[in-house]
């Protein structure tokens, strides 16, 4: 049986949602092992002077611990 454990990442992108979920879990690779799964579990703007200038998701990421 395997233990599986969830964490909250903030990820961030000038380009879109897709990427900021990218970026995430590319940086969230660089420490853990086994990532199973992630899921976006909320999202958010960051406007200036009427434009937006940064897309934040909050990530769920899943990983099997040993």
């Amino acid at each position: 049986m395997a233990i599986v454990k969830v964490i909250e990442v903030i990820a961030a992108s000038e380009k879109g949602w897709e990427d900021a979920a990218k970026n995430g879990v590319k940086e969230a690779s660089k420490t853990l092992k086994n990532i199973k799964s992630a899921w976006i579990s909320d999202q958010k703007l960051i406007i200036d002077d009427g434009e937006i200038k940064e897309y934040r998701v909050i990530l769920k990421i899943s990983f099997e611990i040993s």
